[in-house]
């Protein structure tokens, strides 16, 4: 008899009585369906930050080549007026030959350079190239080289006294400083 209480003892202590709900554990692998939910979850997180990151670089590349682009189209040309640049150069020194030595063909055929000379200027003057104006102005060493120093008393310290080649700006881009002799005074 005592057998069977210790047999009733754990029918009893094992089995629930039947007006008891049961409450059944979670089986294991649902937290690792929750742990590789959230790892999906963070890689899609990575992945789309990484999509933000690269689409805008991509705009930004898109901005930047737009704007080479248009800087190039800007100053178009630039490499074709500097080397007219020197030719203008001769030009000017052959226009300031002195016509009163001159014979007649040599004057007519002067006066051609001249309007040669004015032409070429005119042109490049309307596609937006400018001489850097400097004699007798402050030394700017943004647009002009000083080649030369003189030690003039009449005139200010820092002063362009003479310009030896012109610079050019086309647009609002230095293309070719001017080359300049510039005042210091001794003090």
């Amino acid at each position: 008899m005592e057998e069977n209480k210790e047999e009733v003892k754990e029918q009893a202590t094992t089995t629930p009585p039947k007006d008891e709900k049961v409450v059944k554990k979670k089986p294991k692998f649902k937290d690792k369906k929750d742990d590789f939910k959230k790892k999906l979850e963070e890689e899609n997180k990575l992945l789309n930050e990484k999509v933000l990151r690269l689409s805008a670089e991509m705009q930004n590349m898109r901005r930047h080549f737009e704007d080479d682009k248009a800087k190039l189209a800007k100053y178009d040309g630039e490499k074709i007026i500097l080397e007219l640049l020197p030719i203008i150069d001769n030009f000017e020194r052959a226009i300031l030959q002195d016509d009163a030595n001159l014979t007649d063909e040599v004057s007519k055929f002067l006066d051609g350079f001249k309007m040669i000379y004015a032409n070429l200027v005119d042109y490049l003057h309307s596609i937006g190239v400018e001489s850097v104006d400097c004699v007798g102005k402050v030394f700017d060493s943004l647009t002009m080289n000083a080649v030369l120093i003189d030690h003039e008393p009449d005139v200010d310290d820092q002063v362009v006294i003479d310009c030896m080649q012109k610079g050019y700006m086309y647009k609002d881009k230095l293309i070719r400083p001017a080359m300049v002799k510039v005042n210091h005074k001794d003090e």
